[in-house]
């Protein structure tokens, strides 16, 4: 058998463990052939792991990181470069702005919202960015209020814009989930803009958006949600949330790829609260170069600039059609068994949970007494999770191609052993 290398990633001190396509296989092909057939009561059938090859050399267990690609996926961008290789013809069209604004009106109602509220951006931080620029806080003053259980680049943007005068509200965790009574304290009629990710990359603690926003609504303040680990995972609605701003990438639950993403900007906060700060030309229509004259583009496009990945953005349309063939409900009806395996497994062996009991996402965290241990005995079991190294935390997820038998592998390999077994 060969012995297969590992992959650090290391970004913000996360270790996340990764194996390469060529390992062989063989030691787990009882395995693989146990995960084809669904035990009693499962949601998805075997067909559905089989839509997702990669998974088939492991146990992936770390979609909150990377969703694998699908067959499906794959093929909406070979047939974009088929177009671009061999131009238009049978089965061969041009992912163009007909299919753009299909696009945006899928995403939108996968959030309630609708397309004219959604912009294409690079990614979800881009996305946040275009919301605090275009606000103009440091000019604004007053306060902002986030969360210790945000996004790295959420805490690192708004610690350098409290360096330029505005006073900057972190609310910590309780027992890792964040308080609605911690955030009512932290907002007042100073509050310019209330800041979370709606489901944590840390532990997957969800938000209650509604209360949060009802407050900062209350009192003068809007509310961006980093959207990107809810998005495809879990159901969610915009205006039933009373969200102000969203965004978020496409390259985990909605199985899409990196390097494009969605922003939403609630249509009637469109060019007054959030003015446009950047210009290009997918803002404007019938441009008369002679006079300089043109028509504004009707929506969130005023946040655009120029091209999109129109590659990515097929590969995402077949991530969005699949989820909505699949169906949210039972997305979350197939991943909530699974975590509920984990939380209930995983603590009689030493691993405290991390991510509140009964938490509606497909994300949970564990302590770990030892982080290189738990490294090790991840690659040599071929299960794949993230571990954060110099916080002792190991982060799981599941998505649709996860199975029981997956759970039956992750507790045995993270299971004590006495030194000197196997």
């Amino acid at each position: 058998m060969t012995i297969g290398r590992r992959e650090f990633l290391a970004g913000a001190g996360a270790l996340a463990l990764r194996f390469p396509s060529g390992q062989a296989v063989s030691a787990r092909s009882a395995f693989s052939a146990a995960a084809q057939s669904p035990k009693p009561g499962a949601v998805f059938p075997a067909s559905v792991r089989a839509d997702f090859p990669s998974v088939a050399l492991e146990t992936y267990m770390n979609s909150a990181a990377m969703h694998p690609l699908g067959t499906f996926a794959a093929r909406g961008v070979e047939q974009g470069i088929a177009y671009r290789l061999h131009g238009p013809g049978p089965g061969r069209v041009d992912f163009g702005a007909d299919k753009q604004q299909d696009l945006k009106k899928r995403y939108g109602q996968l959030i309630g919202a609708s397309a004219n509220e959604i912009a294409y951006t690079a990614n979800t931080s881009d996305g946040e960015n275009i919301v605090v620029m275009g606000m103009d806080l440091p000019r604004r003053g007053g306060n902002i209020v986030i969360d210790e259980l945000h996004f790295t680049t959420s805490l690192y943007m708004y610690k350098e814009i409290e360096k330029k005068g505005v006073e900057l509200r972190i609310v910590k965790h309780r027992n890792w989930a964040i308080d609605v009574n911690d955030m009512d304290r932290a907002i007042d009629k100073n509050t310019r803009l209330v800041s979370l990710a709606l489901v944590s990359n840390v532990n997957g603690f969800m938000h209650d958006a509604k209360a949060v926003s009802a407050l900062a609504h209350a009192r003068g303040a809007y509310l961006f949600a980093d959207i990107i680990q809810a998005v495809g995972a879990v159901p969610i609605d915009m205006r039933a949330l009373g969200i102000d701003f969203a965004s978020a990438g496409t390259y985990k639950w909605l199985m899409g790829e990196r390097g494009i993403g969605f922003l939403y900007v609630r249509e009637d906060l469109q060019g007054t609260v959030l003015p446009t700060t950047r210009y290009g030309h997918r803002q404007v229509a019938n441009f008369n170069r002679a006079e300089l004259t043109w028509e504004p583009m009707p929506g969130a496009a005023k946040y655009e600039t120029g091209g999109i990945g129109v590659l990515l953005a097929a590969c995402v349309s077949e991530g969005i059609n699949y989820v909505q063939q699949l169906g949210l409900d039972k997305i979350r009806a197939h991943a909530r068994q699974l975590t509920d395996r984990l939380q209930t497994e995983l603590p009689p062996l030493g691993y405290k949970p991390l991510t509140p009991r009964g938490t509606e996402t497909p994300i949970l965290a564990f302590e770990l007494k030892d982080a290189a241990a738990t490294a090790k005995a991840l690659q040599a079991g071929k299960v794949t999770g993230t571990i954060i190294a110099n916080e002792n935390r190991l982060r799981l997820s599941v998505s649709v191609f996860n199975t029981h038998e997956d759970i039956d592998r992750v507790v045995e390999v993270l299971r004590p052993r006495r030194p000197g077994t196997v």
